[in-house]
């Protein structure tokens, strides 16, 4: 008669409990995984398989395998004899897009650190009152706001206006239709992404070690790049992820704001997909788009994990 092995014996009574529990964790997550599958994968399945086909005439594509969606990113053709130029445009487009999206994270950063430090080291009820106050754009669409912004930045719009009846300027200083108004505008949108994350790390910050690094004679500027920049460094590749990432695929605020001559990542597939009737190019630059984010996405979580085990 042969000894049974340990691997043929029947499972514990704690064994098969949590093998059903992860087998009921899984089939109540089943609708929600499908769901998301379908609405969140299968469009990006879409789009994927478009940037790999033929232009129609039309629009639409032709079930054609090409890859003049993805080399239209960076060459275009010459309409004479098909040679390849680099597209001086479709670059431009793609600088000002990153440009303007890393300058809005920095303006965001610039206002939101001591906005987020002022609040932070209120009172409780005066900081929740603060923190009502950054939320309440949050309310209202981001068509109505960005619209907000072109009534005080246009021409004859609030600034101006008040500019010249204190004399300052004679005539009106043009900024709408311009990068600059992107900017403010999508400075303004986004800062709320901002100040929210710095302050959550602001408000965990031991103001103790403040006094230690006066009382160890660090100056101001010191405490503030020795002391607080690094431990609130979570909280400052949060909000500068928050803001980058929808900054680089703004539509709204650089339709708005920036006019035709001033469009962004976003408005530029857009129009792939309405008059320039080139949808595998639209597909492409959309994809590139997601690749972009995800780089930004995999540098924020080395860097918040960095900063984790640094203050673990």
């Amino acid at each position: 008669m042969t000894m049974g092995t340990r691997d043929d014996a029947p499972p514990t009574y704690e064994e098969a409990a949590r093998a059903r529990s992860i087998r009921n964790a899984w089939a109540l997550s089943a609708p929600a995984l499908f769901v998301l599958l379908i609405a969140a994968s299968g469009p990006l399945l879409i789009v994927l398989v478009y940037s790999f086909l033929t232009p129609g005439k039309y629009g639409n594509v032709e079930w054609a395998f090409s890859l003049d969606g993805w080399r239209g990113i960076l060459f275009t053709k010459d309409i004479f004899d098909d040679t390849l130029q680099l597209a001086d445009a479709h670059l431009t487009i793609f600088w000002r897009s990153v440009k303007l999206s890393l300058l809005t994270t920095l303006f965001t950063f610039l206002v939101g650190f001591p906005t987020a430090w002022f609040i932070a080291t209120r009172p409780p009820k005066a900081r929740a009152v603060w923190l009502f106050l950054i939320t309440i754009p949050f309310w209202t669409n981001l068509l109505i706001r960005t619209f907000a912004i072109n009534e005080v930045i246009r021409n004859e719009g609030l600034f101006n206006t008040v500019m010249i009846a204190l004399g300052i300027f004679e005539t009106p200083l043009r900024i709408i239709n311009t990068d600059a108004a992107v900017l403010m505008g999508m400075t303004y949108v986004y800062l709320p992404l901002m100040v929210l994350p710095l302050f959550a790390a602001i408000d965990r910050f031991d103001m103790k070690l403040l006094e230690a690094g006066y009382d160890l004679y660090a100056s101001r500027w010191q405490v503030l790049r020795r002391i607080i920049l690094p431990i609130v460094k979570p909280g400052i590749v949060a909000g500068s992820i928050l803001v980058f990432v929808p900054s680089l695929g703004a539509y709204v605020t650089p339709r708005v704001l920036g006019g035709g001559k001033n469009m962004m990542i976003g408005n530029f597939i857009e129009l792939q997909f309405g008059q320039g009737r080139n949808w595998p190019l639209g597909a492409a630059l959309s994809m590139t788009l997601l690749i972009i984010v995800m780089a930004a996405l995999l540098i924020y979580v080395r860097a918040a994990s960095k900063g984790g085990h640094g203050h673990g």
